[in-house]
């Protein structure tokens, strides 16, 4: 059975809280939750889809612990493996760099692997993204800040796409 790991960084709590969600939703089994901060290569190398997920702090800034790993991440071995993203962050206050902690993760990996997931910008108000390529996001976007009643939802839907690639 494929073995799906969802690996996420989390200061407050909310990228965990909505790894959690992903999870619930995907309900297949088989799906492990990845703190960053405690992962090893080898628990990326062992799953066969990965599900990625930052917050954006500062202007633009991946989470600490991403920033972290990334030195370890550019190691791991990703041929053959679908990967998708998820990225939070604050619309109204960061308007000029929405996401781009999701943008700067992609770049890590757009080269090494197949990138899945990707998501609309219809329904979002910010100015600027390095997390959006041909008009989309390269993954889920959240902001749990100003629109976290329609998170649910939005997970609900990317995870549906996430199961179709993911079989």
């Amino acid at each position: 059975m494929a073995k799906v790991g969802i690996f996420y960084g989390s200061s407050t709590g909310n990228t965990e809280f909505i790894a959690e969600k992903i999870k619930k939703y995907l309900d297949m089994e088989n799906v492990e939750l990845f703190n960053v901060d405690s992962t090893e290569k080898n628990d990326i190398e062992n799953c066969d889809y990965l599900i990625l997920g930052t917050s954006t702090w500062g202007v633009g800034d991946m989470q600490d612990d991403w920033d972290d790993f990334a030195e370890i991440f550019k190691d791991v071995d990703l041929s053959g493996k679908k990967v998708a993203l998820f990225g939070l962050g604050d619309q109204e206050v960061y308007a000029e760099s929405f996401l781009d902690g999701m943008g700067h993760l992609y770049n890590l990996i757009k080269e090494k692997t197949i990138v899945v997931g990707h998501w609309p910008t219809t329904g979002y108000r910010f100015e600027n993204s390095v997390a959006v390529r041909k008009n989309k996001f390269v993954g889920l976007a959240i902001d749990q800040d100003n629109e976290a009643s329609k998170s649910d939802e939005r997970i609900k839907k990317w995870v549906e796409e996430l199961k179709k690639e993911f079989k």
